[in-house]
């Protein structure tokens, strides 16, 4: 008997199926009865769910079954479809390309979304409104800058970069920054969580360094 080798055998449209489910498919298509097909085209659809795994993704989307098979039939396939027949341009159009975005971050140390930010502060017409947009952005600044570099960033620099990033339009005075430490305690709360070694707990310090916690039963022996 002469083996039957893979590379002369019909090629598998849907692999993750296997070649049976793709017999079955083909065969479906001779059937000249609609409602027979239809039929055949049901049954199939249930022996997928029980014995391919791939099925059991699409339990919870049964029209991705039903596309399966129409891709698995080369979309030539005639039956009651209980959803939408898929179309093959849609199925097989490649993605739009996603265009990578070219405009520079000017302080890579505050990233992009603080100059968002200060974009959308500088909307704001009210002035109070926009001095206090600008001590948030400039306590975010703060944190951000001291995640990532040890050395302590002067206020005098976040608010001149503030200015920069803004080109003017939002202005601190200096004097009432460091007067007010109004930049100092959301980056001391961040300095103190990234500071704060692993393990600080009691659980984690080992044993001689835990403090001594008698035991009832101690207390017990020294009444007796």
């Amino acid at each position: 008997m002469i083996g039957e080798y893979n590379t002369s055998r019909e090629g598998i449209i849907l692999k993750e199926y296997g070649r049976n489910v793709q017999k079955l498919v083909n065969y479906i298509r001779t059937i000249p009865d609609k409602d027979k097909r239809t039929q055949m085209a049901t049954t199939l659809i249930e022996l997928i769910k029980q014995l391919a795994p791939v099925a059991k993704e699409a339990q919870e989307n049964p029209q991705r079954m039903w596309d399966d098979l129409y891709i698995m039939a080369d979309f030539n396939l005639d039956v009651n479809n209980p959803f939408s027949t898929p179309d093959r341009t849609i199925l097989f159009k490649k993605p739009r390309k996603v265009e990578y975005p070219l405009n520079d971050v000017r302080y890579r140390h505050y990233g992009k979304n603080i100059e968002k930010l200060v974009l959308e502060a500088t909307k704001k017409e009210d002035p109070k409104e926009r001095e206090e947009a600008a001590i948030y952005i400039g306590k975010l600044m703060k944190t951000f800058y001291g995640a990532w570099n040890k050395e302590t960033l002067d206020d005098s620099v976040i608010v001149k970069d503030i200015q920069i990033l803004s080109k003017g339009k939002l202005t601190l005075s200096l004097d009432k920054v460091r007067e007010e430490n109004l930049f100092e305690k959301l980056y001391r709360e961040q300095r103190t969580k990234n500071q704060r070694p692993q393990g600080s707990d009691n659980r984690n310090q080992p044993r001689g360094n835990r403090p001594f916690k008698k035991n009832r039963h101690q207390h017990r022996r020294r009444d007796q």
